[in-house]
């Protein structure tokens, strides 16, 4: 086992990495940039180092400041959370080459994966089911319209490099295609310094299914149930939940096998996410491949008892996995994740830094907490809005829901705005009850109108429940 690991994160998902170390005995590096001197993860850590000014760019996107800062520290791994370098190439092969370990998968199969339409390739070579999508990246917007003509509108412009929502967009027509191929390749360009895109096809009203894998270098490979990620906006997740309400016994075990098909395909190691799209006729198509933890990760913890951090350190650290076997993972109970941003969702989810004054956060039994914010913090301008996740369990999904209900109305932040008034309007939308949810579900359910009349005390018709 590793004596000292190095977080190349900030925030929640640092200080998540720092308690996963500690429980493990082992000693933790955090870095910082100069406006998150005061962040908690650089407090909580065993060793904090500097590693430059607020922009990302000069400080958690410079890998000579972080491997450096590393190699002063005596760091043996490092583990990258989520986000900035977690799936860069370049990055976990200077890891390797400085003598460290990435906790995480090869560089190999970073690219393989990083490469939406080469992963694509990938995967259908290897029997998962995809969508139909053009054969590669598309140059012009002459040969998207041909495909989107071979196969019907609507259609998905993609990028190839691409994840987050960005560079994508929908064309429902030849005009609106034209006009949104452009649009992605700037986009993708400017975000992911590739303008390569791909165009596939389009589903109406998918739910967005994606399974938790985890491999070690024993040769084990196992899932730990899928998560159910349909409440988006602007393919922006807000909130997930396990195990989807969608999925039958039957179907999840198909999903999860072909999530091990895509793990087999490119000899992933360590913990990794295949995203599926869910059809109203219950056909699953594959989608892309994080090659890192993700953001929703707590709920899967919460339903299966596996910790899945302390799980990368070990297979980076060429231990086999406490969890090596499928049969030894079971589902209990039913977990939902509030993704809690600096976001003013009265006006258009417009991000909103600024001083928090009071910051008192739920508890009690069945809700779990990831935050690194607390009373008189100052949350920057130059990062990712995402304050706190909340996450609540129940032994049913309406004992989880009534948890949650309950949980946001405790939640107390004074001095900016968040997401949580969004999500008490959730909890009460009577689709969201019956888990009635998909990619659209937000544009059409909570619509602006809808908001306001909820934050003006006329509330949504609520479902009625047994617990």
């Amino acid at each position: 086992m590793f004596r000292s690991i190095l977080i190349a994160n900030r925030g929640e998902v640092a200080l998540r990495v720092v308690r996963a170390c500690k429980e493990m005995g082992v000693r933790s590096v955090a870095v910082y940039s100069e406006a998150d001197r005061d962040c908690l993860h650089a407090r909580m850590a065993d060793e904090a180092v500097c590693i430059g000014p607020a922009p990302a760019t000069q400080s958690y996107l410079s890998m000579p400041a972080i491997i450096s800062a590393a190699l002063i520290t005596g760091a043996e791994a490092i583990h990258p959370g989520y986000g900035f370098l977690a799936e860069n190439a370049a990055f976990a092969r200077a890891v390797a080459d400085s003598g460290l370990a990435f906790i995480g998968p090869s560089p190999d199969a970073i690219e393989r994966m990083g490469d939406k339409a080469a992963a694509r390739a990938t995967m259908m070579a290897a029997g998962v089911p995809c969508i139909p999508g053009s054969d590669g990246a598309v140059a012009t917007a002459a040969e998207a319209l041909d495909f989107a003509e071979q196969v019907g509108f609507p259609v998905l412009i993609k990028a190839s490099a691409g994840g987050g929502g960005k560079g994508m967009r929908e064309a429902r027509d030849p005009a609106e295609l034209e006009r949104n191929f452009v649009a992605a390749k700037t986009e993708a360009a400017a975000a992911f310094g590739d303008d390569a895109v791909y165009v596939e096809k389009y589903l109406t009203h998918p739910r967005h299914v994606e399974m938790q894998v985890l491999a070690d270098t024993h040769g084990n490979a196992i899932y730990l149930g899928e998560r159910d990620c349909s409440v988006q906006r602007r393919h922006q997740k807000l909130i997930e939940e396990a195990p989807s309400p969608a999925l039958t016994p039957e179907l999840r075990a198909a999903m999860g096998e072909a999530a091990l098909k895509a793990v087999r395909a490119v000899d992933y190691v360590n913990a990794g996410t295949v995203e599926f799209l869910l059809d109203q006729d219950g056909r699953f198509y594959f989608m892309e491949m994080n090659t890192r933890i993700q953001v929703e990760h707590p709920v899967t913890e919460q339903i299966t008892g596996v910790d899945i951090v302390k799980e990368q350190i070990r297979i980076a650290a060429g231990e086999p996995m406490k969890h090596a076997c499928q049969r030894d993972v079971t589902l209990r109970g039913h977990a939902i994740e509030f993704r809690i941003n600096a976001e003013d969702p009265a006006h258009g989810f417009r991000p909103h830094p600024g001083r928090i004054d009071v910051f008192n956060p739920p508890g009690g039994f069945g809700v779990r907490f990831d935050s690194h914010v607390y009373s008189g913090y100052c949350v920057p301008p130059n990062y990712d809005s995402l304050l706190a996740k909340l996450v609540v369990w129940g032994e049913t999904r309406a004992e989880a829901v009534n948890r949650a209900r309950r949980a946001l109305d405790e939640f107390i932040v004074v001095g900016i705005p968040t997401t949580i008034p969004f999500h008490q309007f959730v909890v009460e939308e009577p689709h969201f009850q019956r888990g009635e949810v998909y990619t659209d579900y937000v544009d059409e359910h909570v619509t602006a109108e809808a908001f306001t009349a909820f934050m003006s005390g006329v509330l949504p018709a609520k479902e009625t429940t047994d617990e």
